[in-house]
């Protein structure tokens, strides 16, 4: 199959700005009605580099791969196991695209997209599980006590103008833990900063009060956290509760809210992985992937779109999961890569991705952050480096700042029975809208 350029944006992350695209991602999942959240962009990462040379180039594709492989098996484990040597060797052979970007006296940063088909089947080849891209929101109620007071740890505001209000070292310490190791985390918001009775049951870690607070907001699990000052550094204690998993640790120490956070949130990964986690020997050769089509009202709808994939070169074979008036849920085998894939459907005007619509909105509604298109080109399977060389920009994060995520997560909007099996899937479950094609007589058949 030939190459394909693959369109990406170049955006400056001054100090914290990423938190004015994160922030009102997370608000969405907060106040949605789905709660298994997909995680979109595991296999893209940033990671310094000393320059742009191709030494430079493989010594960060090494690097990179380890932070994917720590998300996509979803064990901190992974990265000391000798066996993990022949996989970092064939680094630069599972890279789809990458990109350099030059920040002004703050040397270079690589960005990087892996293959998740290839990172998957390399996982596999050293009988390491792959914790897939459909994973379970963890709602957090944490409450912090300093100086003899307490605070609750809530989702920052964001005004209208998109700038972040409120939001402090805790929250911001979380989330970084959460992005580096794939795991949706959300928390509760603003309102509940000032129930004074609300921060003692969670600081008591009674769940009841806290499941009764929580049936409005979105969720899989619920995290209540106590941290608390030891010594010069800091102690924290949780109980994680949900879907018939009840944990708690009453022994983490850090020396920092950014390594207690760490420590934290990669024991909740760990835990996790090793509940959803896809063994070694059921991931199949040929990759599946679940694609939810609505607007597929009438037989002739399904036969079309049926025909549609079927036709797809990527495509190897298709099948029904479920089937409602509105909506049916295809299972599609197919080769190469997701990516792949999609480029394909976005081919065939009748395939409209409900994901995309999603995304452009809030890239434009994410004011005040510049950015520039660049084309990553893929020829014959090997990535190049962007066109026109080195990108300018403030690419790394100052001191004390959090690096930003390059990946969101996503709500499925999926029945129960769907979102179950979609924690044991590999991959994204896509979302496209089925565009019938207008009738002779000039009907657009629309319902």
């Amino acid at each position: 199959m030939p190459g394909h350029g693959l369109t990406h944006k170049t955006t400056t992350f001054p100090n914290t700005r990423w938190l004015r695209r994160l922030v009102p991602l997370l608000l969405a999942l907060v106040w949605s009605s789905a709660s298994a959240v997909t995680v979109e962009g595991l296999y893209a990462v940033e990671v310094p580099v000393a320059g742009s040379g191709q030494s430079q180039l493989e010594a960060g594709a090494r690097e990179g791969l380890k932070q994917v492989l720590l998300r996509v098996s979803g064990h901190s484990s992974i990265l000391q196991r000798e066996e993990l040597a022949p996989v970092l060797e064939q680094s630069e052979s599972l890279l789809q695209t990458y990109q350099f970007l030059r920040g002004g006296g703050r040397g270079y940063r690589l960005r990087m997209t892996f293959g998740a088909v290839g990172v998957n089947q390399a996982l596999s080849s050293i009988d390491a599980p792959v914790w897939g891209a459909n994973r379970p929101l963890a709602l957090a109620w944490v409450a912090v006590q300093q100086g003899g007071s307490r605070e609750l740890v809530t989702q920052p505001r964001v005004n209208d103008d998109g700038e972040v209000t409120s939001g402090g070292r805790w929250y911001r310490a979380f989330q970084a833990a959460a992005a580096r190791r794939g795991l949706p985390l959300a928390f509760p918001p603003e309102a509940w900063a000032g129930d004074r009775e609300l921060l003692s049951e969670v600081w008591g870690q009674f769940l009841g009060e806290l499941r009764s607070a929580s049936e409005d907001l979105s969720h899989d699990l619920l995290a209540s956290v106590r941290i608390s000052r030891s010594g010069s550094g800091w102690q924290g204690a949780w109980v994680l509760d949900g879907r018939g998993l009840e944990e708690s640790n009453r022994a983490i120490q850090a020396g920092s809210p950014e390594a207690l956070a760490e420590r934290m949130v990669g024991h909740w990964a760990d835990l996790l992985a090793s509940r959803y986690a896809v063994a070694a020997g059921e991931i199949a050769d040929s990759p599946q992937v679940d694609i939810v089509l609505d607007n597929v009202e009438r037989m002739t709808d399904y036969a079309a779109a049926k025909a549609a994939l079927d036709g797809l070169t990527p495509v190897l074979k298709v099948g029904p999961v479920r089937v409602t008036p509105t909506r049916v849920v295809l299972r599609v085998a197919f080769s190469g890569e997701l990516a792949q894939l999609r480029e394909y459907m976005a081919l065939d005007p009748r395939f409209v991705s409900e994901e995309a619509t999603v995304m452009a909105a809030e890239d434009n509604a994410a004011e005040g952050i510049a950015a520039t298109d660049d084309v990553a080109q893929t020829a014959g399977g090997q990535p190049t480096a962007t066109a026109g060389g080195d990108v300018d920009g403030q690419a790394a994060a100052g001191e004390g700042d959090v690096a930003p995520p390059v990946f969101r997560y996503q709500s499925s909007a999926l029945n129960p029975e769907d979102s179950e099996q979609a924690f044991e899937s590999l991959y994204p479950i896509l979302h496209y809208r089925w565009q019938r094609a207008p009738s002779a007589g000039g009907d657009a058949g629309q319902p």
